[in-house]
């Protein structure tokens, strides 16, 4: 659509406008020209319009060499675009309709022609209601909007905006960026200069930076590098450069990456299968064999503990200490587990028939009618296995031997 070859801009009191500017701009494409007040953008807009003639190089539009263009061609070349100017250019003598509709009868259509076309582009951008207003009744954004219609009703293949939001507050601007996004999903090219980078932002399209007459940066340019890159197989090169490994390197890494795989991630004493197959597996390492020994048992469920072939002694000796005192007081007597303090009064008692010694004092064997419990020695017995009443009261008198009967 429009290529620039080596052009560069000279005016005559000396300024270099563009110097060795080269890019491709194809058909129905977007493109923002951002760069700084004076870095060259109206003159490349220029030079696209044929308003100036390039100093050296060569510009092609449509495959028409502008250099051998006449100047009698000119305004056939210019039909085929659509400029929007910052200033917006409108007649006010003319009300909306009519200066839309100017541009249609500078090329020659006929009447019926405009009277339908021109409601069709004012309605595209919004005004069709304001038809029959004059210029000066409208607001900045408004104007734009018709100097926008007024460059799409003869239907041009390019659209060129020298700062179409210049002069129109933000909001507008993002309205009328919209707008030209609209036009450029139709099929035409779409060409903006602007300095708002916040805008431009905004927008998803193809950007050029001039700087001091010079193409800076072209964001196509970096679209089609990162392109071409991303087409170059990426593992080709990965294993060119890599060096070529011994395969005696690899073994140890695959044994490695195995044995990591099989050793438990966490200490589990339900996981009995998992446990099984690594203390029977003719492979397991000592390590594995170690780990799992080393489970703790206080996992398993405490009345296994004492029959457990894998209790620690700790867990033993808790289980030995807990107290007598919990368990049913009947069972005491028949217990074989007696307390200390019982086994002890046995022995004394049994020692004492032996050496024939004199009997314990009566206040030490006491029976009482009112109690269920019989007290000897600090030991206490239930009541309920003697014949209360077949007992004889303690006395001064009582005989050893039927006092050692009753005690057994």
């Amino acid at each position: 659509m429009i290529d620039f070859e080596n052009v560069s801009k000279t005016y005559p009191n000396g300024t270099n406008a563009l110097h060795n500017v080269s890019l491709h701009i194809d058909k129905a494409e977007f493109v923002f020209i951002v760069g700084a007040s004076g870095a060259g953008k109206s003159t490349f807009l220029k030079l696209i319009m044929r308003e100036e003639t390039p100093t050296s190089g060569e510009i092609t539009i449509n495959g028409n060499k502008l250099s051998k263009l006449k100047k009698r061609h000119v305004p056939y070349l210019r039909r085929h675009m659509g400029i929007v100017f910052q200033d917006f250019r409108l007649i006010d003598k003319m009300n909306v309709f009519d200066n839309v509709a100017f541009a249609m009868r500078a090329v020659g259509e006929n009447t019926a022609t405009v009277k339908k076309r021109v409601p069709y582009v004012l309605d595209l951008v919004g005004l069709k209601d304001k038809m029959k207003c004059k210029p000066s009744e409208l607001s900045g954004g408004e104007q734009q909007r018709v100097s926008l219609a007024r460059a799409l009703v003869n239907n041009p293949e390019i659209i060129v905006a020298d700062e179409p939001t210049g002069n129109i507050d933000p909001e507008l601007s993002h309205e009328i960026i919209e707008l030209l996004t609209r036009i450029n999903s139709m099929g035409t090219t779409v060409l903006v200069v602007t300095h708002e980078h916040e805008l431009v932002r905004e927008f998803n399209q193809r950007v050029i930076t001039i700087d001091k007459g010079e193409v800076i940066s072209d964001s196509a340019t970096m679209h089609r590098v990162y392109a071409e890159t991303e087409s170059v197989d990426g593992d080709s090169l990965i294993d060119s450069a890599a060096p070529e490994q011994e395969p005696a390197k690899e073994a140890p890494v695959a044994e490695a990456s195995a044995a990591e795989n099989t050793l438990p991630v966490t200490p589990n004493v339900s996981a009995e299968p998992e446990t099984e197959e690594l203390t029977d597996s003719v492979a397991a390492k000592p390590e594995e064999i170690a780990a799992v020994e080393a489970l703790p048992a206080a996992e398993e469920p405490q009345e296994e503990l004492t029959d457990s072939v894998a209790a620690t002694p700790e867990e033993i000796a808790a289980v030995e200490a807990l107290p007598a005192a919990e368990e049913p007081q009947e069972e005491l007597t028949d217990s074989v587990a007696a307390t200390p303090e019982e086994i002890a009064a046995v022995e004394a008692l049994l020692q004492a028939e032996q050496t024939e010694e004199a009997p314990q004092p009566a206040e030490e064997l006491i029976v009482d009618d009112n109690y269920d419990e019989i007290t000897f020695d600090g030991a206490c017995f239930a009541a309920e296995s003697y014949d209360t009443e077949a007992l004889p009261h303690a006395s001064n008198d009582a005989e050893p031997q039927t006092a050692a009967t009753n005690r057994e």
